[in-house]
């Protein structure tokens, strides 16, 4: 599971990522705008009212549409799949502290959780739990730590083999890849291992 990519195969092959509310954020703010400056509970404001809310569904069934087809497509063409075992509310924290103990990358951690909230890792988890049980496959979660900073070659396990956020160069070894691609060869071994 990723930000650019929503799920990367160990063969290389990624679902691309649907961010609805990116796509709708302007239109959403702008109405929620115009909300805020009727009278509450005047006709006109619930009519703002039911704009945004339409908004919201359009945005929360995009995403389950994604997550409903992508789930199926991998449940359908294989019998075990071997996602990480991801904390998405641990990921999602707010990173803001307090006024005696300050937050750090609070900026970063500002855009980052409503991307990794609005792709709905979890759920995307649990439909993939649920169509694997019917289709009598397996889903096997596996501990995320160092997937994307471990060789999948030598196995070579270093902080410096990922310099960049895209881009996995083992420093000893010399291999060369994406790091999403890395990080999923790497959870598929250590299922099989």
């Amino acid at each position: 599971m990723g930000i650019t990519r929503f799920a990367t195969m160990p063969d290389g092959s990624t679902l691309a990522p649907l961010n609805a509310f990116k796509h709708h954020q302007t239109k959403l703010a702008r109405a929620q705008r115009k909300l805020a400056k009727k009278k509450k509970g005047s006709q006109n404001w619930k009519t703002q009212k039911q704009l945004i809310s339409r908004l919201h569904h359009k945005i929360a069934d995009a995403r389950k549409d994604l997550q409903h087809k992508a789930s199926t497509m991998l449940s359908k063409n294989h019998a075990m799949i071997v996602p990480e075992d991801l904390k998405v509310r641990n990921m999602s924290v707010s990173a803001k502290g307090s006024q005696e103990i300050p937050g750090r990358n609070v900026r970063i951690k500002a855009g980052l959780n409503p991307t990794i909230l609005g792709q709905g890792w979890f759920e995307f988890r649990q439909q993939l739990a649920y169509k694997q049980a019917c289709q009598d496959g397996e889903l096997v979660l596996v501990d995320p730590k160092y997937t994307s900073q471990q060789c999948p070659h030598c196995d070579h396990r270093h902080r410096d083999n990922r310099k960049t956020q895209a881009n996995f160069t083992c420093v000893e070894c010399g291999f060369t890849e994406n790091v999403d691609v890395v990080g999923a060869m790497n959870v598929l071994a250590r299922d099989t291992a």
